[in-house]
């Protein structure tokens, strides 16, 4: 069943990396193993990220919806306060359910990059660790991953780290020492992607309540959770969630700094700078233009007063 369900996105995946490795040759880059290899995952990244540059933009939307209902649904959560008996309960997700409808949000809509992510995610899993196989001949190819081309793939490094290796399976001492510092890089970007995301926009509101304390949560839970699953990752796959990161953090802080949250911190700079900007457009306004110099001619004599002539 996942076999059905993950091939044509293998299928994709395959192609992209192959595409994109043609183009890295085509330019001058090493044919066979080597750094065109690791490149074609730089590309598969960023084609994956610029098609869901739409949905980037929807997820923004949608969490600027949550932020802005922030205040009224803590006054629905403290109307329903201490309130335990099912009609109350039901009046209350009736009410909340109503505000997400009017504000265009969902409390989904802030995963749906990480979701959609998913199956590319294992596709790519399962690309980069059914390479050996494909390289042997006991399993069949992947839309252009061959035998031969699979054992270029496999044998390409990063830094001595084959595409393909994982922490928990490999003997190399060298490949260990590659794969925990993805693993840290991966975990880093992901914390401080979450962190630029909450704490410079979001608006006051958005901090406090249940709902900010359960992202506070998800900021170091996700971190943490990646950092340990990350011994069963194969180098490629590691590099993808590196560079999607990092896509990630320069993507936001373009958002944030041109189109901050209302009632965000961000939001507060940017109306600081724009003030800054204007007194500054006006001082330069207020200055009045010197007048233009008269043109040097001939110097004119004094006139000497007539004298009364003496009777």
């Amino acid at each position: 069943m996942l076999d059905t369900i993950l091939y044509p996105i293998e299928w994709v995946v395959a192609w992209i990396m192959y595409g994109a490795h043609a183009l890295f040759t085509t330019l001058g880059m090493q044919d066979g193993p080597g750094w065109a290899w690791v490149f074609s995952i730089v590309a598969l990244t960023v084609v994956i990220r610029i098609a869901l540059i739409p949905l980037f933009f929807k997820q923004i939307k949608a969490s600027r919806g949550m932020q802005m209902m922030q205040p009224e649904l803590q006054a629905v959560q403290k109307k329903y306060k201490g309130k335990t008996d099912p009609a109350s309960r039901e009046a209350m997700g009736r009410e909340t359910m109503e505000l997400y409808r009017k504000h265009g949000t969902n409390p989904m809509a802030s995963c749906l990059p990480i979701l959609l992510q998913s199956p590319i995610f294992f596709a790519l899993f399962r690309v980069l660790n059914n390479l050996q196989s494909i390289a042997e001949g006991s399993r069949s190819a992947i839309g252009p991953i061959d035998q031969r081309v699979a054992g270029d793939i496999e044998s390409s490094a990063l830094f001595g780290a084959q595409l393909s290796d994982i922490f928990r399976t490999t003997d190399s001492m060298t490949s260990r020492i590659v794969v925990i510092c993805l693993i840290v890089l991966m975990s880093a970007t992901m914390f401080f992607t979450q962190r630029q995301l909450t704490m410079k926009n979001m608006p006051k509101a958005a901090l406090e309540g249940p709902m900010a304390s359960t992202q506070k949560m998800m900021l170091y839970i996700l971190p943490v959770i990646f950092l340990i699953s990350g011994i069963n990752f194969p180098v490629g796959v590691l590099i993808y969630w590196v560079i999607s990161n990092l896509w990630s953090m320069g993507q936001q802080f373009y958002t944030i700094k041109r189109m901050p949250a209302p009632g965000s911190e961000a939001e507060r700079l940017l109306k600081e700078k724009q003030a800054r900007k204007a007194a500054a457009k006006g001082a330069i306004e207020a200055v009045p233009e010197p007048e233009p110099e008269k043109p040097r001619g001939q110097r004119e004599q004094p006139k000497r007063k007539n004298r009364q002539k003496r009777r």
